[in-house]
């Protein structure tokens, strides 16, 4: 029996009776129902009583080529006839994740040449995490095993992604994080730069937190430095330019190696393949999962720079770590569809020369001067947008938090996915969006910062 054979009032009690939500407040969601997303296309999603949707979020930071592509069901297809699933275990490989490492080769950044697989964002930075320690060892230094991250930082939700995240609220729920992870101040300019500072004075300053805590550790025990090149999660934070170069500068003086976690900005979003090339980073480790196979299959790629793959395999011995699902046949195969198509249509390109550069103009031409709206931000197709109680003063509505969540539900409710952070309304969409549905999305977004200003400002 479908779906369509209930109605929404069924499929909502029955979601409530059986359905665990991630990151919900399930007596929150038993009181209101959920809302039934039915079908998608293109750049827009349905809900059950078919209201239509523009996706400011590409689901969650991942359907880049947007939804209804009948050539990704059909790889998946195909490859589910011929062979549905075999492990990556035992001295055995598939072909579909060979030709996927020589593939991901080709587009990282020139030192990153070999693949590790797993199913999400959250499990790649579990590996990302054992692999840099057990390089370290393998050099002869397990002493070497602190990693420093960032305060606000999101790595997945698993016991070491929240380890390694610096979330406050998920620290306190896990209640035991995994030892040797210590987080410092995040690069966000708007929040933290002191009075006069400029951003190139800031960004050096923030990084300059990471090289304290390489020299309050001991640079003989810091094993990795990770950092998201854009801070999504926590509310899609920027750093100055200034930042990254000295990152890379601390890390190599004291022989750090340089984690990136890219599940939310790998595969176009920045307008390169990757961040790393935005930003000019050369990293040891690149997670990314997300815009992978688009959202369509499950699936993460650790990328390895080369310094740890050679020792890896020069000095030998098991490395004890792996999933069932690693290098998935099927998966594999719709990201080698999903890869072609982004070439095939130019989207990298087209953001970094046209709708990039376009969306920052409307939202700071069109967004920017709201009277709710402190500030506007955006790389690529990846944007932020502030929301205060005073321009001038950066004053937030009391409490944190609550007026983006205002702003977030008139948008819903007026036919724009958005998702509320903090005091941030962020928009990571589809790299299909052309300059009329941002056009569309501004609309969209000042109809429901105006309703919200006339909530907010009575209340």
């Amino acid at each position: 029996m479908t779906y369509q054979n209930y109605s929404l009032k069924q499929l909502q009690q029955i979601d409530a009776a059986h359905h665990l939500h991630p990151f919900t407040d399930h007596k929150e969601l038993r009181d209101i129902g959920s809302r039934m997303i039915t079908r998608a296309e293109g750049p827009f999603i349905y809900d059950s009583e078919g209201t239509e949707l523009l996706d400011g979020m590409a689901g969650l930071w991942c359907v880049n080529v947007g939804y209804g592509r009948d050539e990704l069901a059909e790889a998946a297809y195909a490859q589910m006839k011929e062979m549905p699933y075999y492990n990556s275990f035992f001295k055995c490989s598939t072909p579909t994740p060979v030709l996927l490492s020589k593939k991901l080769a080709e587009l990282a950044p020139k030192n990153i040449n070999q693949v590790f697989y797993g199913s999400s964002g959250s499990e790649s930075n579990d590996t990302a995490l054992r692999l840099v320690r057990h390089y370290w060892a393998l050099e002869g230094k397990p002493e070497k095993n602190r990693i420093i991250s960032r305060k606000m930082a999101y790595h997945g939700s698993t016991v070491a992604g929240t380890s390694l995240g610096g979330m406050d609220g998920m620290h306190h729920q896990l209640g035991g994080a995994v030892p040797n992870i210590v987080h410092v101040m995040m690069p966000y300019a708007y929040e933290l730069a002191l009075p006069d500072e400029s951003d190139h004075d800031f960004g050096l300053r923030a990084a300059k937190a990471v090289e304290d805590a390489i020299l309050e550790a001991g640079a003989d025990n810091v094993a990795a430095f990770i950092g998201e090149p854009i801070m999504g999660a926590g509310g899609v934070k920027i750093p100055p330019a200034s930042y990254w170069p000295e990152i890379q500068r601390i890390c190599r003086k004291y022989d750090v190696l340089l984690m990136l976690d890219e599940v939310i900005t790998g595969y176009g979003r920045t307008g390169e393949w990757f961040a790393a090339q935005t930003f000019g980073i050369e990293a040891d480790t690149i997670t990314t999962a997300k815009a992978l196979t688009s959202g369509y299959q499950p699936l993460s790629a650790l990328l390895v720079g080369d310094r740890i793959a050679s020792t890896l395999v020069e000095k030998g011995g098991e490395f004890y770590h792996g999933y069932t699902y690693s290098g998935h046949p099927v998966a594999c195969a719709v990201a080698l569809k999903n890869l072609e198509i982004i070439e095939r249509e130019g989207l990298v390109e087209r953001v970094k020369t046209d709708t990039g550069p376009y969306f920052a103009q409307m939202l700071k031409q069109r967004i920017g001067s709201h009277g709710l709206v402190g500030e506007v931000r955006s790389v690529g197709l990846m944007g932020a947008i502030e929301i205060v109680k005073d321009k001038a003063t950066k004053e937030r509505f009391s409490p944190g938090g609550s007026a983006a969540v205002v702003v977030r539900d008139h948008a819903i409710a007026n036919g724009m996915m958005m998702r509320a952070t903090g005091d941030s309304m962020i928009l990571s969409p589809p790299l299909i969006w052309t300059r009329a549905t941002i056009d569309m999305a501004c609309d969209r977004i000042l109809k429901a910062l105006d309703l919200a200003e006339a909530d907010l400002r009575k209340a």
